[in-house]
């Protein structure tokens, strides 16, 4: 046998390693134009390996999150629960894998600082935590609670109705009000972002011009009564708005309104139904006027 005197040994290839960044599909090239964002709402997370649960733990929480968004933002419709059923359905290989896919969808649709925050989406999600066998009595009250906020005031709905107070003292219902249309504006007094937003309302031309022609009423509501802030911020508001606050915060205390995130707009038609729900976008409220009027 002929040996080889002087050579280096061979050495081994190393193993490679699996990558734990989120992998995109590509449209086949025979998929028509028009159906790309059909085939990729169905095949989106077809190169996940959802029974790895190492992705809870090595891929970049930024990464997945960016992919979660864009996956809604892209190829989920606003009011399309069932990609989002059929994700969740998926991500329940384990409950590791599940828990993690709940994560992502708290933080990309419920989350109140994220700009694609949808509840009827989160309701799936919601709803397949319940259904989940994967959760246990105790892991399953927290959406059920969240399950609760969420279904109030749905758009195409009847909003919930409230009493509020005037700077008169004078108490109302909102229901009481007629008009085509009403803002409902929750507001805490002083904060920033509710300032940026009084402001937006205010120079929004077809805001003033639907008021003007008494079709729109503005509904400002302080869910609080620590009223030394209230009665501090009174000029704030136009004389034309009602400005008012909920005597006995019955508005938090009974779920009627989610205020757990101020500020937030809802848009409501001459039948009290919701057209656009818990919104900081004045330019939102804008469009469906525009639409409706």
């Amino acid at each position: 046998m002929a040996l080889c005197l002087g050579c280096a040994p061979r050495k081994s290839k190393p193993a490679q390693t699996k990558s734990y960044h989120f992998r995109y599909v590509q449209v086949p090239m025979h998929i028509p134009q028009e159906q790309h964002r059909a085939y990729l709402c169905d095949h989106y997370w077809d190169k996940f390996d959802f029974a790895d649960t190492l992705y809870t733990t090595k891929a970049d929480t930024v990464e997945m999150l960016r992919a979660y968004a864009a996956y809604v933002a892209n190829f989920v419709g606003p009011f399309d629960q069932q990609p989002i059923r059929q994700l969740m359905q998926r991500a329940s290989a384990s409950k590791k894998m599940f828990d993690y896919f709940g994560m992502l969808a708290d933080k990309v649709l419920h989350d109140p600082n994220s700009p694609y925050r949808n509840d009827e989406l989160y309701i799936a999600v919601l709803e397949s935590q319940l259904a989940s066998p994967l959760l246990d009595k105790y892991e399953k009250m927290a959406p059920e609670y969240d399950l609760r906020v969420v279904s109030q005031n749905r758009i195409g709905q009847k909003a919930n109705d409230f009493d509020y107070t005037d700077r008169k003292g004078r108490t109302r219902n909102m229901y009481s009000l007629k008009s085509d249309f009403i803002i409902v504006y929750i507001n805490n007094p002083g904060c920033s972002m509710c300032r940026d937003i009084t402001e937006a309302l205010k120079q929004s031309q077809i805001i003033a011009e639907l008021q003007r022609k008494g079709r729109l009423r503005v509904l400002a509501i302080y869910p609080d009564e620590n009223l030394d802030e209230w009665h501090k911020h009174l000029s704030d508001m136009p004389s034309e708005w009602i400005n008012g606050y909920d005597r006995g915060c019955r508005i938090e205390r009974e779920n009627l309104y989610n205020v757990s995130a101020i500020p937030a707009l809802y848009l409501l038609d001459k039948e009290k139904k919701v057209l656009v729900k818990d919104s900081t976008n004045v330019g939102e409220i804008e469009y469906f006027l525009q639409a409706e009027s």
